[in-house]
């Protein structure tokens, strides 16, 4: 089993890109809170990227960057010049177009913007595992990473039959791969179980869990099995995925019963069964202790959001715009 791939998947990922910035000297985008991650790329020039609590990233060409908890941010090539809000562009716009920002004075710069989303975070969800602000740089080996995005660039450029759904395919390749990056990136212990998932002892563990979580797994059992003892397989698991080996199978078993719950027509006893409980009584409780009500109350709540079409991410694109300071 691939985990990520498998929680990708269940969580639905999605993905749109939002803006493509031109940008002349001096400008100054400002962006609000948004309830999703947002992403940045800068396919030339530079730019600084300033957060609301005061940090400062300079970004220099082919830098990618992700506000992963949607955070108000700013860009500018010149703090002192007037910003153009993004809201302002979000009410008035209709379709994905170039924006034109700042002047026509170089040094120019361009930059596509657009979100990730995840509409059904029942199982650590993957972007708060990573950090508030999560920059990537160009590979010296021009990987698939740069070359999705200079497409981005390339289809977002010209207006073409089928353009939206191609970006919203290239996005979602985009997360994964941004992903990938970071967790190559890792130190031993970062990341929780995305960092963990590398390890040649947790990550089995982790695969065994993900497989057959109804099993009564326990950390002896699960530590002869990746040839680690007891004791030492306990302290290595909780130092690298961030919590117990126990907390971990309860949250992947409440994570199955969710995606079960919304996903099928099985009695609730039955999902408590293959999720490894054996009355229904003793899972409801648990159930509703990690996800806040009842497996029926979830399921109902689930079914209506689905009836009435939520989206699983913006719709909202920029039109042609041109904005001068």
């Amino acid at each position: 089993m691939d985990i990520l791939a498998q929680v990708l998947d269940r969580v639905r990922l999605g993905g749109t890109l939002l803006f493509h910035f031109e940008l002349g000297h001096p400008w100054n985008l400002e962006l609000p809170a948004r309830p999703y991650a947002l992403f940045h790329y800068l396919s030339r020039g530079s730019a600084t990227l300033k957060l609301e609590q005061g940090q400062e990233i300079q970004m220099t060409e082919g830098d990618f960057v992700v506000i992963t908890r949607g955070e108000p941010h700013v860009f500018y090539s010149d703090r002192r010049a007037k910003p153009l809000r993004i809201m302002d562009i979000d009410r008035a716009s209709s379709r994905f177009g170039v924006i034109r920002h700042g002047s026509r004075a170089k040094p120019l710069s361009t930059m596509i913007c657009g979100n990730f989303t995840v509409s059904r975070p029942s199982f650590g969800s993957v972007l708060e595992l990573l950090p508030p602000v999560l920059l990537l740089k160009p590979n010296a080996d021009g990987g698939w990473l740069e070359a999705i995005l200079r497409r981005m660039v390339s289809e977002s450029a010209h207006e073409r039959p089928g353009q939206r759904v191609a970006l919203s395919r290239l996005t979602e390749v985009l997360f994964v791969e941004a992903l990938r990056s970071w967790i190559a990136s890792l130190s031993p212990g970062q990341g929780g179980w995305l960092g963990a998932i590398s390890d040649p002892h947790i990550g089995p563990a982790l695969k065994l869990i993900h497989e057959n979580p109804e099993r009564p797994w326990t950390l002896s059992d699960l530590g002869h099995r990746v040839g680690l003892g007891r004791s030492v397989f306990s302290a290595r698991f909780t130092k690298l995925v961030g919590q117990s080996m126990h907390r971990y199978v309860i949250e992947r078993r409440m994570a199955e019963a969710a995606f079960l719950l919304e996903t099928s027509d099985e009695p609730i006893a039955r999902i408590a069964s293959q999720v490894g409980y054996e009355t229904a009584a003793a899972f409801s409780k648990l159930f509703h202790r990690h996800h806040g009500m009842s497996p029926g109350r979830y399921r109902a709540a689930q079914r209506l959001d689905g009836s009435q079409g939520q989206p699983h991410g913006s719709e909202v694109h920029g039109s042609e715009v041109k904005v001068s300071d």
